[in-house]
């Protein structure tokens, strides 16, 4: 077997060659290409170039054996072994792929920078020839939507920090005539985690201000209410009997007014009525078919049409009676009510079904799922290299950080010999 790193000069298709090569077998692509590593697993590490030659990019490139080999034999990284044969290549077992810490995580973090601002036509070929004239890059990652549309920002993964550092030093940086936003990648992750902040605060204070607003619409539309009522309460106190009931205020008023609730418990010395329309009128209806003498079981009665605060105050508390009727009605509990209402008896001795009361339900937030991202999130979604899944190989892990160098939408569908290559990224 032979190692590559000839000294020879390399044409810019022997490059290509290369770089998309050990782009396959290289520490990004590598680990997640569920395809290419199933092919390592069965020769000790060998892959024919037959299979090699199914991958899209480098199908596109080259299908000779010989020129590919030679364009291998030149490269100088020692990432790739070939066979005596030149048949078949294979990852250097000198070059073992790096353990996946939080360390070496954080490293390639330390190394990595978000670009956006490219217009959603750019291929990654552009972005990479573009990414070539300022820096080193050993991984592109085209960030996409669920559809798979190329959202115009990326993250690229430099050769070192101190590329990484020089790239970000240079200003106003454009992309043919787009301006573009660049930041460190420590730096967007930062960022994003303070929009996300930011937006739970004014989420939070956008509903305080939807439910302050609900509760003023609220109280406006149950003053309304209660201004729709003005005039239609009629108070009445004395040293009643004690048999008297609503019913008997009913029979006293029936032909002059429509009496809509009572608020009176037998046994009680005065009460309050609320009638459909004018209390004042009612009154002296009734008066007048009284002889102006009108009692409440012989019983003589102030009666008093109410006005001013004190009807709104006793308004309130009779829409609120009139709602607990409602609810204990339909079952939803409330504290027991006793001597209130259109009529009936209300005594003491009255028996009622007790309804349990059942509280408030409590309302539990669902979790926030961060990814760390607005509308310009990482893609989550496998990325193919011939544009198709190897029949049987799963989706590659769906990491960001290790988001293979490729456009898969931009290529066109590989050869009909073609297979695919397990989901992963092309360089």
């Amino acid at each position: 077997m032979a190692e590559n790193g000839d000294k020879a000069q390399m044409t810019d298709l022997e490059g290509k060659i290369c770089r998309q090569i050990e782009f396959y077998f290289g520490d990004h692509n590598l680990p997640r290409d569920k395809f290419l590593k199933e092919k390592i697993s069965l020769d000790d590490g060998w892959v024919p170039l037959q299979t090699m030659i199914t991958f899209n990019r480098l199908n596109k490139l080259s299908t000779d054996f010989g020129a590919i080999f030679e364009a291998l034999k030149k490269s100088k990284s020692g990432l790739l072994e070939l066979d005596e044969e030149n048949s078949k290549i294979r990852r250097s077992p000198n070059k073992p792929l790096p353990e996946v810490t939080e360390e070496y995580k954080n490293a390639i973090k330390k190394k990595s920078v978000y670009i956006k601002g490219f217009p959603i036509t750019t291929t990654l070929d552009e972005i990479k020839e573009w990414l070539d004239g300022h820096a080193s890059a050993e991984n592109i990652q085209m960030r996409r939507t669920l559809q798979k549309a190329f959202k115009g920002s990326i993250f690229a993964v430099f050769d070192s920090e101190e590329s990484l550092k020089t790239f970000l030093e240079k200003k106003d940086l454009k992309f043919k005539e787009s301006d573009l936003i660049i930041l460190a990648k420590d730096d967007y992750i930062a960022k994003k985690i303070e929009e996300r902040k930011q937006h739970k605060t004014d989420s939070k204070a956008k509903a305080k201000q939807e439910k302050e607003a609900a509760q003023k619409e609220a109280e406006d539309a149950e003053m309304k209410s209660l201004d729709e009522k003005t005039g239609c309460l009629l108070k009445f106190s004395g040293d009643l009997d004690e048999l008297t009931s609503r019913e008997d205020i009913h029979a006293l008023f029936q032909s002059h007014g429509e009496i809509k609730w009572i608020d009176f418990s037998r046994g009680a010395k005065e009460g309050i009525i609320l009638f459909r329309s004018g209390a004042k009128e009612a009154l002296e209806n009734a008066k007048s078919a009284n002889n102006d003498q009108l009692q409440l079981k012989g019983k003589d009665v102030n009666w008093e049409a109410m006005e001013g605060e004190a009807e709104k105050e006793a308004l309130k508390k009779i829409i609120e009676d009139q709602q607990e009727s409602y609810n204990k009605r339909r079952g939803k509990g409330g504290k027991k009510f006793k001597g209130k209402g259109k009529g009936g008896r209300g005594n003491e001795n009255s028996s009622r079904k007790r309804v349990q009361f059942q509280g408030k339900k409590k309302k539990f937030e669902s979790s926030d799922e961060d990814d760390l991202d607005d509308t310009d999130s990482p893609e989550k979604a496998t990325v193919e290299k011939n544009g198709a899944k190897a029949p049987g190989s799963p989706k590659a892990p769906e990491s960001p950080k290790k988001r293979a160098l490729d456009d898969t939408a931009a290529e066109e569908p590989a050869p009909k010999q073609a297979k695919t290559e397990g989901g992963a990224g092309d360089q």
